[in-house]
């Protein structure tokens, strides 16, 4: 992933792209914190599930600012604030449909043999182990609940 960071930073540097410049930046530089702060931990480097994880909040972080600002009446900065979740969304998986994620919490209980609410772990563990950012866990751990009870 970090490959796929570097070339489409040197491809936005060369078309003077300075939204996706700013962003890809603003990702490297979330990857190389994370780096230092696991280097603290006598681990290698991010992996690529950690990486996503950080698109992921920062995805996040940017939705909840394009909300508040498109409710501010503020559309110059909700505009810049679209446009970097998209070129965020470029580097994640795609995720799964409603009917897909319904799918796969099925096979996470039938999977983890789960019977109740307190088999909620083992099987959100599961999901987060077979789809890697491609499920809103905020949204699954409802369904997960509900499949449960």
């Amino acid at each position: 992933m970090r490959d796929q960071f570097s070339e489409g930073l040197k491809t936005a540097l060369r078309a003077r792209d300075q939204r996706r410049t700013a962003t890809l930046r603003a990702i490297t530089a979330a990857i190389q914190d994370r780096d230092i702060a696991i280097r603290q931990e006598n681990r290698g480097p991010a992996t690529n599930e950690e990486i996503l994880a950080i698109i992921q909040k920062m995805v996040k972080q940017r939705e909840e600012s394009f909300a508040i600002y498109a409710q501010a009446g503020r559309a110059d900065l909700a505009t810049v604030e679209k446009e970097e979740i998209d070129i965020l969304n470029e580097f994640l998986p795609k995720g799964l449909s409603e009917a897909e994620v319904d799918a796969a919490i099925v096979a996470a209980i039938a999977a983890t043999g789960a019977e109740g609410a307190k088999d909620m772990g083992k099987v959100i563990g599961q999901l987060k182990a077979d789809y890697p950012g491609r499920i809103d866990f905020g949204k699954a751990s409802g369904k997960v609940r509900a499949a449960l009870s």
